[in-house]
Protein backbone atom coordinates (compact mmCIF):
# COMPACT_ATOMS: atom_id res chain seq x y z
CA UNK A 1 0.00 0.00 0.00
CA UNK A 2 1.00 3.72 -0.96
CA UNK A 3 2.02 6.39 1.33
CA UNK A 4 0.09 9.72 1.40
CA UNK A 5 3.15 11.20 -0.32
CA UNK A 6 3.22 8.65 -3.15
CA UNK A 7 -0.53 9.35 -4.25
CA UNK A 8 -1.37 11.87 -6.93
CA UNK A 9 -3.39 13.67 -4.64
CA UNK A 10 -0.66 14.36 -2.05
CA UNK A 11 -0.33 16.94 -0.31
CA UNK A 12 -4.11 18.44 -0.69
CA UNK A 13 -5.49 17.04 2.03
CA UNK A 14 -9.55 16.34 2.23
CA UNK A 15 -11.17 16.22 5.66
CA UNK A 16 -14.93 16.96 7.42
CA UNK A 17 -14.81 18.51 10.99
CA UNK A 18 -18.31 18.13 11.59
CA UNK A 19 -17.88 15.91 14.02
CA UNK A 20 -15.59 17.58 15.92
CA UNK A 21 -17.70 20.88 16.26
CA UNK A 22 -18.48 20.34 19.99
CA UNK A 23 -14.88 19.61 20.71
CA UNK A 24 -13.86 22.71 18.85
CA UNK A 25 -16.49 24.88 20.93
CA UNK A 26 -15.54 22.96 24.38
CA UNK A 27 -11.81 23.39 23.49
CA UNK A 28 -12.52 27.29 23.03
CA UNK A 29 -14.37 27.64 26.24
CA UNK A 30 -11.51 25.82 28.08
CA UNK A 31 -9.01 27.88 26.37
CA UNK A 32 -11.12 31.01 27.28
CA UNK A 33 -11.73 29.90 31.05
CA UNK A 34 -7.44 29.34 31.34
CA UNK A 35 -6.77 33.14 30.15
CA UNK A 36 -9.39 33.90 32.81
CA UNK A 37 -7.91 32.30 35.99
CA UNK A 38 -4.49 33.43 34.90
CA UNK A 39 -5.67 36.94 34.70
CA UNK A 40 -6.97 36.94 38.13
CA UNK A 41 -3.78 35.17 39.69
CA UNK A 42 -0.86 36.88 41.06
CA UNK A 43 2.31 37.07 39.03
CA UNK A 44 4.06 34.80 40.61
CA UNK A 45 1.37 32.26 40.34
CA UNK A 46 1.26 33.18 36.24
CA UNK A 47 5.18 33.07 35.83
CA UNK A 48 5.22 29.81 38.37
CA UNK A 49 2.41 27.97 36.20
CA UNK A 50 4.31 29.12 32.63
CA UNK A 51 7.21 27.70 34.07
CA UNK A 52 5.65 24.31 35.09
CA UNK A 53 3.66 23.59 31.63
CA UNK A 54 7.07 24.74 29.72
CA UNK A 55 8.58 21.91 32.20
CA UNK A 56 6.03 19.68 31.47
CA UNK A 57 6.57 20.12 27.45
CA UNK A 58 10.23 19.33 27.45
CA UNK A 59 10.36 16.75 30.22
CA UNK A 60 7.84 14.40 27.71
CA UNK A 61 8.73 15.69 24.44
CA UNK A 62 11.63 14.04 25.02
CA UNK A 63 9.80 10.71 26.65
CA UNK A 64 8.50 10.22 23.41
CA UNK A 65 11.67 9.75 22.06
CA UNK A 66 13.11 7.76 24.69
CA UNK A 67 15.22 10.30 26.44
CA UNK A 68 14.89 10.99 30.61
CA UNK A 69 15.53 14.26 31.07
CA UNK A 70 16.60 15.46 34.68
CA UNK A 71 13.84 17.89 35.46
CA UNK A 72 15.76 20.38 37.53
CA UNK A 73 18.51 20.79 34.98
CA UNK A 74 15.47 21.11 32.15
CA UNK A 75 14.35 23.74 34.80
CA UNK A 76 17.46 25.60 34.68
CA UNK A 77 17.59 25.88 30.62
CA UNK A 78 14.41 27.84 31.10
CA UNK A 79 14.99 29.89 33.56
CA UNK A 80 18.49 30.51 32.06
CA UNK A 81 16.36 31.35 28.73
CA UNK A 82 13.73 33.00 29.68
CA UNK A 83 16.20 35.62 31.89
CA UNK A 84 14.60 34.65 35.15
CA UNK A 85 18.24 33.68 36.74
CA UNK A 86 19.74 36.69 38.33
CA UNK A 87 22.89 34.37 37.15
CA UNK A 88 23.39 31.54 35.05
CA UNK A 89 22.77 28.27 35.99
CA UNK A 90 24.91 25.50 34.87
CA UNK A 91 23.92 22.49 33.19
CA UNK A 92 26.20 20.38 32.24
CA UNK A 93 23.78 18.01 30.20
CA UNK A 94 23.50 19.39 26.66
CA UNK A 95 20.35 17.69 25.51
CA UNK A 96 18.59 19.29 28.49
CA UNK A 97 19.92 22.61 27.60
CA UNK A 98 18.84 22.31 23.90
CA UNK A 99 15.18 21.30 24.86
CA UNK A 100 14.92 23.90 27.73
CA UNK A 101 16.12 26.68 24.67
CA UNK A 102 13.90 24.95 22.33
CA UNK A 103 10.28 25.68 24.61
CA UNK A 104 11.40 29.35 25.01
CA UNK A 105 12.32 30.09 21.64
CA UNK A 106 8.97 28.66 20.69
CA UNK A 107 6.70 30.42 22.57
CA UNK A 108 8.76 33.90 21.75
CA UNK A 109 8.70 33.69 18.59
CA UNK A 110 5.25 32.23 17.57
CA UNK A 111 3.51 34.74 15.97
CA UNK A 112 6.64 35.09 13.36
CA UNK A 113 6.70 32.72 9.77
CA UNK A 114 7.95 29.54 9.58
CA UNK A 115 11.31 29.46 7.87
CA UNK A 116 13.81 27.00 7.14
CA UNK A 117 16.63 29.40 9.15
CA UNK A 118 13.93 28.60 11.76
CA UNK A 119 13.35 25.04 11.71
CA UNK A 120 17.68 24.43 11.42
CA UNK A 121 18.13 26.71 14.51
CA UNK A 122 15.74 24.59 16.48
CA UNK A 123 17.44 21.46 14.96
CA UNK A 124 20.70 22.99 16.09
CA UNK A 125 19.29 23.89 19.73
CA UNK A 126 18.32 20.18 20.08
CA UNK A 127 21.54 18.40 18.87
CA UNK A 128 24.25 21.61 19.90
CA UNK A 129 26.93 18.96 20.75
CA UNK A 130 26.12 16.22 18.26
CA UNK A 131 28.52 14.86 15.31
CA UNK A 132 27.00 12.05 14.46
CA UNK A 133 24.23 13.25 12.36
CA UNK A 134 23.84 16.14 9.92
CA UNK A 135 22.45 19.07 12.38
CA UNK A 136 20.93 22.23 11.11
CA UNK A 137 20.09 20.79 7.55
CA UNK A 138 18.17 19.24 5.73
CA UNK A 139 18.91 15.43 5.21
CA UNK A 140 20.51 13.59 2.58
CA UNK A 141 21.72 10.41 1.44
CA UNK A 142 20.00 7.79 -0.63
CA UNK A 143 19.13 5.41 1.98
CA UNK A 144 15.28 5.21 2.85
CA UNK A 145 14.41 7.47 6.30
CA UNK A 146 12.10 4.40 7.98
CA UNK A 147 9.98 4.71 11.25
CA UNK A 148 11.27 1.11 12.45
CA UNK A 149 10.28 -0.68 15.22
CA UNK A 150 11.68 -4.49 16.54
CA UNK A 151 14.44 -6.46 17.29
CA UNK A 152 16.99 -6.92 14.73
CA UNK A 153 15.95 -9.48 12.49
CA UNK A 154 12.53 -8.77 13.25
CA UNK A 155 11.80 -4.98 12.30
CA UNK A 156 8.69 -3.81 11.14
CA UNK A 157 8.75 -0.48 8.93
CA UNK A 158 5.46 1.73 10.00
CA UNK A 159 6.67 4.40 7.55
CA UNK A 160 9.29 5.45 4.73
CA UNK A 161 9.69 9.32 4.28
CA UNK A 162 9.95 10.85 1.12
CA UNK A 163 13.41 10.46 -0.29
CA UNK A 164 16.09 12.73 0.88
CA UNK A 165 16.40 14.15 -2.81
CA UNK A 166 13.27 15.72 -2.63
CA UNK A 167 13.34 17.13 0.91
CA UNK A 168 13.67 20.46 0.06
CA UNK A 169 11.06 21.28 -2.63
CA UNK A 170 8.19 19.26 0.16
CA UNK A 171 9.59 21.39 3.04
CA UNK A 172 9.61 24.62 0.66
CA UNK A 173 6.13 23.69 -0.14
CA UNK A 174 4.88 23.16 3.51
CA UNK A 175 6.86 26.32 4.81
CA UNK A 176 4.03 28.14 2.10
CA UNK A 177 1.49 26.43 3.12
CA UNK A 178 2.17 26.87 6.84
CA UNK A 179 2.27 30.18 5.98
CA UNK A 180 -0.53 30.83 4.04
CA UNK A 181 -2.52 29.38 6.45
CA UNK A 182 -1.73 31.51 9.19
CA UNK A 183 -3.42 34.76 10.41
CA UNK A 184 -3.60 37.22 7.27
CA UNK A 185 -2.55 34.61 4.89
CA UNK A 186 -3.87 34.24 1.81
CA UNK A 187 -5.51 30.26 2.87
CA UNK A 188 -6.15 31.04 6.62
CA UNK A 189 -7.63 27.69 8.57
CA UNK A 190 -9.37 29.64 11.52
CA UNK A 191 -9.46 26.76 13.72
CA UNK A 192 -5.95 26.49 15.60
CA UNK A 193 -6.89 22.45 16.24
CA UNK A 194 -7.69 21.25 13.02
CA UNK A 195 -4.61 23.50 11.53
CA UNK A 196 -2.16 22.30 14.03
CA UNK A 197 -3.15 18.47 13.15
CA UNK A 198 -2.96 19.68 9.21
CA UNK A 199 0.58 21.07 10.12
CA UNK A 200 1.99 18.53 12.68
CA UNK A 201 1.38 15.53 10.07
CA UNK A 202 2.34 17.21 6.83
CA UNK A 203 5.90 17.75 8.61
CA UNK A 204 5.99 14.25 10.35
CA UNK A 205 5.22 12.61 6.78
CA UNK A 206 8.13 14.60 5.19
CA UNK A 207 10.26 13.70 7.75
CA UNK A 208 13.01 16.08 6.62
CA UNK A 209 15.87 15.83 9.60
CA UNK A 210 18.22 12.53 9.99
CA UNK A 211 17.15 13.21 14.01
CA UNK A 212 14.37 14.96 16.13
CA UNK A 213 11.49 15.17 13.52
CA UNK A 214 9.38 14.05 16.45
CA UNK A 215 9.97 17.02 18.57
CA UNK A 216 10.28 19.43 16.01
CA UNK A 217 7.15 17.91 15.13
CA UNK A 218 5.42 18.91 18.19
CA UNK A 219 7.12 22.50 18.36
CA UNK A 220 5.43 23.13 15.36
CA UNK A 221 2.22 22.35 16.61
CA UNK A 222 2.32 24.30 19.49
CA UNK A 223 3.66 27.05 17.32
CA UNK A 224 0.49 26.61 15.16
CA UNK A 225 -1.50 26.43 17.71
CA UNK A 226 -0.83 29.69 19.06
CA UNK A 227 -0.61 31.60 15.95
CA UNK A 228 -3.98 30.73 15.37
CA UNK A 229 -5.35 31.96 18.75
CA UNK A 230 -3.49 34.73 18.37
CA UNK A 231 -1.49 34.66 21.81
CA UNK A 232 1.14 31.66 23.31
CA UNK A 233 -0.95 28.12 24.27
CA UNK A 234 -0.53 27.28 28.10
CA UNK A 235 -1.08 23.59 26.90
CA UNK A 236 1.26 20.59 27.03
CA UNK A 237 0.94 18.37 24.13
CA UNK A 238 3.57 15.99 24.26
CA UNK A 239 1.96 14.95 28.04
CA UNK A 240 -1.03 13.95 26.69
CA UNK A 241 0.48 11.93 23.63
CA UNK A 242 3.19 10.16 26.20
CA UNK A 243 0.18 8.97 28.35
CA UNK A 244 -0.87 7.27 25.34
CA UNK A 245 1.90 6.82 22.57
CA UNK A 246 0.72 3.82 21.33
CA UNK A 247 -2.71 5.54 20.03
CA UNK A 248 -0.39 8.37 18.50
CA UNK A 249 1.97 6.39 16.77
CA UNK A 250 -1.05 4.05 15.40
CA UNK A 251 -3.23 7.13 14.31
CA UNK A 252 0.00 8.86 12.42
CA UNK A 253 0.82 5.68 11.04
CA UNK A 254 -3.03 5.32 9.89
CA UNK A 255 -3.26 9.18 8.72
CA UNK A 256 0.21 8.64 6.73
CA UNK A 257 -1.53 6.22 4.79
CA UNK A 258 -4.13 8.03 2.83
CA UNK A 259 -5.03 11.99 2.22
CA UNK A 260 -8.02 11.94 3.48
CA UNK A 261 -7.33 12.57 7.46
CA UNK A 262 -10.59 13.41 8.76
CA UNK A 263 -9.85 10.47 10.95
CA UNK A 264 -6.82 11.82 11.95
CA UNK A 265 -8.47 15.10 12.21
CA UNK A 266 -10.98 13.54 15.21
CA UNK A 267 -7.84 12.37 17.18
CA UNK A 268 -5.39 15.05 17.42
CA UNK A 269 -8.66 17.50 17.95
CA UNK A 270 -9.41 15.82 20.77
CA UNK A 271 -5.54 15.13 21.74
CA UNK A 272 -5.32 19.36 22.45
CA UNK A 273 -9.01 19.36 24.51
CA UNK A 274 -7.47 16.85 26.89
CA UNK A 275 -4.09 19.01 26.89
CA UNK A 276 -6.27 22.27 27.93
CA UNK A 277 -8.09 20.47 30.63
CA UNK A 278 -4.73 19.10 32.04
CA UNK A 279 -2.87 22.59 31.96
CA UNK A 280 -6.39 23.76 33.82
CA UNK A 281 -5.15 20.99 36.30
CA UNK A 282 -1.75 21.71 36.47
CA UNK A 283 -2.34 25.58 36.84
CA UNK A 284 -4.88 24.58 39.91
CA UNK A 285 -1.99 22.24 41.19
CA UNK A 286 0.72 25.32 40.76
CA UNK A 287 -1.40 27.99 43.05
CA UNK A 288 -2.02 25.13 45.50
CA UNK A 289 1.83 24.17 45.73
CA UNK A 290 2.30 27.92 46.14
CA UNK A 291 -0.61 28.26 49.03
CA UNK A 292 1.01 25.15 50.77
CA UNK A 293 4.82 26.22 50.52
CA UNK A 294 3.84 29.88 52.33
CA UNK A 295 1.90 28.44 55.09
CA UNK A 296 4.67 25.69 56.10
CA UNK A 297 7.81 27.68 54.83
CA UNK A 298 8.42 29.42 58.23
CA UNK A 299 8.55 26.18 59.83
CA UNK A 300 10.55 23.95 57.98
CA UNK A 301 14.55 23.84 58.79
CA UNK A 302 16.17 23.89 56.23
CA UNK A 303 16.70 20.10 55.45
CA UNK A 304 13.13 19.99 55.62
CA UNK A 305 12.40 23.24 53.11
CA UNK A 306 15.31 21.56 50.71
CA UNK A 307 13.17 18.48 50.86
CA UNK A 308 9.73 19.65 50.60
CA UNK A 309 10.73 21.67 47.75
CA UNK A 310 12.35 18.55 45.79
CA UNK A 311 9.10 17.14 46.43
CA UNK A 312 6.98 19.82 45.12
CA UNK A 313 9.15 19.68 41.73
CA UNK A 314 7.70 16.64 40.91
CA UNK A 315 4.31 17.95 39.85
CA UNK A 316 1.42 16.99 40.24
CA UNK A 317 1.77 13.41 39.98
CA UNK A 318 3.89 13.28 42.98
CA UNK A 319 7.27 12.11 44.25
CA UNK A 320 7.88 9.00 42.71
CA UNK A 321 7.69 6.38 45.23
CA UNK A 322 6.94 9.00 47.86
CA UNK A 323 9.73 9.97 50.12
CA UNK A 324 11.53 7.56 52.33
CA UNK A 325 13.93 7.74 54.99
CA UNK A 326 16.78 6.94 52.36
CA UNK A 327 15.64 9.83 50.17
CA UNK A 328 15.60 12.14 52.43
CA UNK A 329 18.84 11.25 53.27
CA UNK A 330 20.10 11.72 49.87
CA UNK A 331 18.65 14.93 49.46
CA UNK A 332 19.45 16.20 52.56
CA UNK A 333 23.07 14.94 53.39
CA UNK A 334 22.18 14.21 56.07
CA UNK A 335 22.37 10.82 58.43
CA UNK A 336 19.51 8.14 59.04
CA UNK A 337 18.82 9.54 62.32
CA UNK A 338 18.32 12.68 61.52
CA UNK A 339 16.48 11.50 58.74
CA UNK A 340 14.11 9.75 60.45
CA UNK A 341 13.53 12.53 63.20
CA UNK A 342 12.98 15.20 60.27
CA UNK A 343 10.16 12.61 58.91
CA UNK A 344 8.46 12.18 62.13
CA UNK A 345 8.15 15.94 62.37
CA UNK A 346 6.83 16.74 59.13
CA UNK A 347 4.51 14.30 59.84
CA UNK A 348 3.38 15.76 63.29
CA UNK A 349 3.02 18.84 61.44
CA UNK A 350 0.79 17.72 58.71
CA UNK A 351 3.58 18.43 56.01
CA UNK A 352 3.51 14.65 55.28
CA UNK A 353 1.11 11.80 55.40
CA UNK A 354 2.65 8.07 55.61
CA UNK A 355 1.20 5.06 53.59
CA UNK A 356 2.06 1.61 54.08
CA UNK A 357 4.31 0.55 57.40
CA UNK A 358 7.42 -0.93 58.12
CA UNK A 359 10.71 -0.40 56.11
CA UNK A 360 8.03 0.03 52.89
CA UNK A 361 6.94 3.13 54.14
CA UNK A 362 6.29 6.49 52.20
CA UNK A 363 5.95 9.74 52.85
CA UNK A 364 3.65 12.23 50.74
CA UNK A 365 2.69 15.85 50.97
CA UNK A 366 -0.35 16.76 52.01
CA UNK A 367 -1.66 19.00 49.26
CA UNK A 368 -5.28 19.22 49.39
Amino acid sequence: MAYNWELSDWPEFVFSSNDVEAILYDFAMETGEITGILRSLPPDIQQESLLEVMLSEAIKTSEIEGEFLSRLDVMSSIRNNLGLNETHEQVRDPKARGIGALMVDVRKTFSEPLTDKALFHWHKLLFTSETRIQVGRWRTGAEPMQVISGSIGKEEVHFEAPPSAIVPAEMERFLVWFNETAPGGNRVISSAPVRAAIAHLYFETIHPFEDGNGRIGRAIAEKTLSQTLGRPIMMSLSRTIEADRKGYYAALKKAQRSNHITEWINYFVNITLQAQRESRELIDFTLKKTQFFNQHKERLNERQLKVVQRMLEAGPAGFDGGMSAKKYMSIAKTSKATATRDLQTLLEMNVLQAEGGGRSVRHNLTIG
